[in-house]
């Protein structure tokens, strides 16, 4: 296994003159330009007293300037430790300080909120040798702690050309000039889980990462120049592994979409970019198909021709000829789906259509990936097999028919949770196997698929386990129902459904007729569900569920 910084290091060489990454229709980087930027980083890093294994906090939205910053300390071999932009800048404050974080990189949404508080600067500065507060934005001091940092970032243009007098070149990048410790520590990824408001410090290895990466190289065929659109967190693994770090080990052009990918935004942005795989969660894919595919294939005369066999065919054709049309009609690889599972009826209408997708699974602390299989080889439901050179088992008396939770094992695999002791005894077996809480099955062919969290299972007063995600995957089929969340109260199985009250509005379905129509499609359902299991009652919300930045429900806060 190499290195993942080897890799960036030869790819920037190789690819100097190509676009690397952009601001979608805004400015763009090649590997050059984002290699000089990386080098004004280093020269402020280095002059301002930071030093290798040193902790450097980045906290800012998806943008080009994040990759750069991103990279930036990586290279430099001191340790990233990116923020999520949904945490509160308390919160950063505090985790900062809690992982002894020498410096803080901001974006202007993120500088403008410390600048309205200055307590959260004053914060800071108490962490011992912290040296200051940049913006990624032009590289701008924003507090200088150390009495260091505002003199070395003026310098910086005229330090460069003392040190590359003959100009910035290929040569002049050696990101890996002696070998590295591939045990040693490289991100500090805090996460933001569903099922408890504690946040833990994943401390991956470089091995986590170059593991990653290397499946990557072998899934994934050879892609230089080839375009990414990159949408989900980039501060979180998912998007961190397959959309910053692979596509730019590999000379690709990555452009970042801003803001909250609406149907409408993502699909103009995809049609325009026309990358070769797309990566996203569920609710993206399941929000397109709700405003673009169901209106089609549920009315006449589509759901009649849908029904008869010779025309079916002809049918599915061309809705997957309009949406591929839709993703820019690019695809090698196709969609990669993953953070949660996918709706079930979704998933049947694309895999009927033969469309270029795959569901994987992974978590943080294995940065990400645990399993995958190619969209040539992906069984419909399953999550794919184990993503090498990781390993699977379920913990369970007969892994093929008894669900268990699936434990994992191998280079991937994080190396503790930071300065937490107790949480880090709790998340190993003891014969050395990480739990990753979610229970499964395998089927016959070692395809792995995943019945729901342990932590959310419901177990009856009968002694029945009753994994509510399944439940939850029927009712969000249903008509005017946003999500839902089903949970045991009591002696009841109880379902909260989150309403679509704009969308019944214009049905001329007012808020009384809309709660009836969907308490009663609800208890409908208890025909297709055993007895111990049955909905006892519906709660009709009209404010969506508190989430994670992936998109997945905070059940902690419902239960």
């Amino acid at each position: 296994m190499r290195h993942f910084i080897s890799y960036f290091n030869d790819s920037v060489k190789k690819h100097w003159d190509l676009p690397a990454v952009s601001n979608y229709g805004n400015r763009t980087y090649t590997y050059a330009q984002m290699a000089e930027e990386i080098e004004k980083y280093h020269i402020l890093f280095e002059k301002s007293g930071i030093k290798k294994g040193d902790k450097v906090a980045l906290y800012a939205r998806n943008s080009a300037e994040w990759c750069i910053a991103y990279f930036a300390t990586l290279t430099y071999d001191a340790v990233t430790v990116p923020f999520l932009p949904d945490f509160l800048p308390s919160a950063v404050v505090e985790l900062s300080t809690f992982s002894e974080c020498k410096m803080l990189i901001l974006d202007d949404g993120a500088a403008t909120a410390f600048e309205s508080n200055p307590d959260l600067y004053d914060k800071l500065e108490e962490i011992k040798d912290f040296v200051g507060v940049i913006n990624l934005v032009g590289i701008k001091v924003l507090r200088d702690t150390s009495n260091m940092l505002a003199n070395s970032a003026a310098d910086i243009e005229s330090a460069i050309s003392s040190l590359h007098p003959g100009g910035f070149t290929p040569d002049c990048v050696n990101y890996y000039a002696e070998e590295r410790d591939m045990d040693a520590p490289v991100e500090i990824s805090f996460t933001s889980g569903t099922t408890s408001a504690t946040s833990k410090g994943v401390v991956l290895p470089a091995r986590s990462l170059s593991a990653n990466l290397e499946f990557g190289f072998r899934e994934v065929p050879a892609c230089a120049g080839g375009h990414i659109l990159a949408i989900l967190p980039m501060a979180h693994m998912f998007g961190q592994a397959f959309d910053v770090i692979f596509p730019l080990c590999s000379g690709c052009h990555v452009y970042v979409m801003p803001g909250k990918p609406t149907p409408a935004r993502l699909l103009g942005g995809l049609a325009a970019v026309k990358p070769f795989m797309f990566l996203t969660v569920p609710m993206v894919i399941e929000k397109i198909f709700k405003s673009k595919v169901f209106p089609v294939t549920r009315k006449y005369p589509a759901k009649l021709l849908l029904k008869i066999p010779g025309l079916r065919r002809i049918v599915l054709n061309k809705i997957r000829s309009s949406l591929l049309n839709a993703f820019g009609n690019s695809f090698t690889v196709g969609v990669i789906i993953g953070g949660a599972a996918l709706n079930r009826e979704v998933e049947d209408l694309l895999k009927s259509m033969r469309f270029p997708y795959v569901v994987g699974y992974g978590m943080t602390e294995c940065g990400p990936l645990i399993a995958y299989r190619d969209k040539s080889e992906y069984v419909k439901y399953s999550c794919g097999t184990n993503a090498h050179p990781i390993e699977i088992r379920i913990d369970s008396a007969n892994p093929r028919r008894v669900l268990g939770e699936i434990q994992v094992k191998g280079d991937a695999v994080m190396l503790d949770y930071y300065n937490n002791e107790e949480a880090t005894k709790a998340a190993f077996t003891k014969d050395g196997w990480l739990r990753t809480g979610d229970m499964g099955v395998f089927d016959n062919k070692s395809n792995l698929f995943i019945k729901g969290r342990c932590k959310n299972m419901i177990l009856t007063g009968s002694g029945q386990n009753i994994y509510p995600e399944e439940i939850e995957d029927k009712i969000n089929n249903l008509p005017y129902v946003v999500e839902s969340l089903v949970v045991g109260r009591k002696n009841a199985i109880v379902a909260l459904v989150v309403a679509d009250y704009d969308g019944a509005a214009k049905a001329g379905i007012n808020e009384d007729e809309l709660r009836k129509l969907i308490d009663s499609n609800v208890l409908a359902l208890n025909s297709e569900l055993a007895a111990y299991s049955k909905i006892g009652y519906t709660e009709i919300r009209r404010e969506p569920f508190e989430k994670t930045p992936k998109q997945s429900i905070r059940r902690f806060m419902y239960s």
